[in-house]
């Protein structure tokens, strides 16, 4: 790695920083009841029973009874509440007897511990432990929400337009453009979130003091052409209306100060909404969410008081909506799941408007913020306010190894099925790994956010994505039970006229488990049940783990290094495919049912179909 460069040095001091203190909004709960600890293989098992009005609980861990308790850090780097359980401790120590509580999760934090219960690991067997999946049929589908289709994260939309030199001799510009079409076409995104709307090359401030557009028209221009619908992140500060013009972030030195004069700001939200409506259609903008500044709970990006923010989102939304006033806008686009509560006081004080709440979490699956916004739709009589988690992935920390390992598949996949039926929207951070905030991509495989290398690339992550979008039809149970079901092995089942898919993937939030671990292996027995009897029916296997679709380990046959020879990229495009393998075919027994056996690494995936 080279040398760190000043913004990522800044970054480093201030990132976790909090700008203010947070608000105390929902009061503690209570513990949740029911707390069972059960032996697995490799892992210790936590369930307990629901808390009404939680968003989610902490899990704490001692060496005995007495304590300390501690709060179990599976090494995400950020938020360490789980939504639900059941949850696997992937880091005890095999035979150590360990002492667990958990504790509700509110907008103030955790509540107090429940009870103590104990238990240690299984050791391994000499074969990997059995997990059963079985899946019904022939129920009645339900849908399958696309929560991971609404919209995905990237780099500041003026890429679109770079034309200076990009990492390893790419094309910045297009290779950004092809990234976002990859993840439409394969993935089915929607829309696009990116920082910057603000910045120089978009927005300037003419000597009358009149704004010109003409820059983010040129990259809207581009941008929309894509078909995808950009998410219009109100930020950063211009120059002319900061409070203090030095007071920046990243490497592209973006102004994150409070307004000098909060009527201007007022302004420029106002003329950017009634410009954008009068070149694109006012139906058209009508279409898009704008999200009001990023994260400004921490330091790093906002050198005001939590107070200072609701007056910002205020004047932003009431500006938006003066103009079209069908524009959803939203807030508080906080890190670590903060400040959501606190904005919905100030709306439902104030009577502002909000059309959704959004965060960010990464390292884990996302909270569960239900309880907030029903709580405020019950208390104001307005509509509840959507949930939509604007930036998500396996970790906050840039040029981190776990981005581009296998480990962060199954990860996706847990985070996303957790969503299914908490928020509308969890959108992955980010599309490509042409990215500028810290610095460009040193190497081929340096630890970026993409699901995209430079050069465009599938990462497992990628692959993750792709296969939750190839489920067919409507959504059917798919219950897991055995050693480490739910918590390490998780399934998706899906119904199709002549098809029936399911998606099973073994994962771990236990970021010290980057490499995988042998102990977690798995063997998983799918069994299906209400099929047609004696219909055979074609079985469609593909994998991605260590030794399937990871385009890392292609690379490192390859000799590694910094950047590709044209050689090298010729078989790095041969191999960037998820190929497909075909299993015997299974034929429903006279009692309809049809039985599998598989082995599932961790981490793992293994995406079947069976068609009749």
């Amino acid at each position: 790695m080279s040398e760190k460069s000043e913004a990522r040095v800044d970054w480093e001091q201030r990132i976790g920083a909090p700008s203010d203190t947070r608000l105390t909004t929902t009061g503690e709960l209570p513990p949740p009841r029911g707390l069972v600890a059960r032996e697995g293989t490799g892992h210790v098992s936590l369930d307990w029973s629901a808390v009404p009005g939680a968003l989610g609980y902490l899990v704490h861990r001692a060496d005995s009874a007495d304590g300390p308790f501690t709060p179990l850090d599976h090494l995400g780097g950020d938020v360490l509440a789980v939504p639900h359980p059941p949850y696997a401790d992937t880091l005890a120590e095999t035979g150590r007897r360990y002492w667990y509580t958990v504790a509700s999760w509110s907008d103030s934090g955790p509540g107090p511990q429940s009870a103590p219960v104990s238990c240690a690991t299984r050791p391994a067997g000499p074969a990997p432990a059995g997990v059963e999946v079985a899946v019904d049929a022939g129920a009645e589908p339900t849908e399958l929400p696309g929560v991971w289709r609404r919209m995905i994260g990237a780099e500041h939309l003026s890429l679109l337009v770079w034309d200076g030199p990009g990492p390893g001799g790419s094309d910045v510009a297009r290779e950004y453009a092809e990234a976002l079409g990859i993840v439409r076409d394969e993935i089915g995104v929607a829309s696009v979130r990116a920082h910057g709307t603000f910045l120089p090359e978009t927005v300037t401030v003419r000597p009358d003091g009149s704004f010109d557009f003409s820059g983010l028209d040129a990259v809207y221009d581009r941008f929309l052409a894509t078909g995808l619908k950009p998410v219009v992140e109100l930020s950063f500060m211009p120059r002319e209306l900061a409070a203090d013009p030095e007071y920046t972030v990243f490497d592209y030195r973006a102004l994150v100060s409070t307004p000098a004069d909060w009527e201007r700001w007022g302004d420029l939200c106002r003329e950017l909404t009634s410009h954008l409506c009068e070149r694109y259609g006012a139906d058209t903008v009508a279409e898009w969410e704008f999200e009001v500044w990023n994260e400004a709970n921490l330091e790093v990006f906002w050198n005001g008081t939590q107070a200072d923010y609701h007056r910002l989102y205020e004047v932003a939304v009431r500006a938006v909506k003066s103009v079209e006033p069908r524009i959803r806008v939203g807030g508080p686009s906080s890190a670590a799941a903060g400040w959501v509560g606190a904005l919905l006081e100030h709306c439902a004080g104030t009577d502002t408007p909000i059309d959704f709440v959004s965060t960010h979490t990464y390292g884990n699956a996302p909270l569960d913020f239900r309880p907030l916004t029903r709580a405020f739709a019950a208390a104001t009589g307005r509509a509840e306010p959507e949930i939509l988690w604007t930036e998500w992935g396996v970790t906050p920390t840039h040029f981190n190894p776990i981005s581009d390992a296998v480990f962060a598949a199954p990860f996706v996949l847990r985070g996303m099925k957790s969503a299914l039926s908490s928020t509308d929207c969890l959108a992955y951070w980010v599309a490509s790994d042409q990215f500028e905030e810290l610095g460009w991509p040193p190497r081929l495989f340096h630890g970026g956010f993409g699901l995209l290398t430079v050069g465009n690339l599938r990462k497992p992550r990628f692959w993750a994505l792709y296969l939750l979008s190839q489920l067919a039809g409507g959504r059917i149970p798919a219950r897991v039970t055995g050693d480490g079901a739910e918590a390490l092995v998780e399934a998706l089942a899906t119904r199709a006229e002549g098809t029936v898919d399911v998606l099973l993937w073994n994962g771990t939030l236990d970021q010290s488990k980057l490499d995988g671990s042998a102990v977690l292996d798995r063997s998983v027995t799918l069994r299906l049940t209400n099929l047609e009897p004696g219909t055979t029916y074609s079985v469609r296997s593909h994998r991605v783990d260590q030794e399937h679709a990871n385009i890392q380990a292609v690379w490192e046959r390859l000799g590694g290094g910094a950047w590709p020879d044209t050689d090298q990229w010729e078989q790095l495009r041969a191999a960037d495919q998820l190929p497909a393998e075909e299993l015997p075919t299974a034929t429903a027994a006279p009692d309809g049912t049809a039985e599998l056996t598989i082995t599932l690494p961790n981490p793992g995936i293994r995406f079947l179909r069976l068609s009749s």
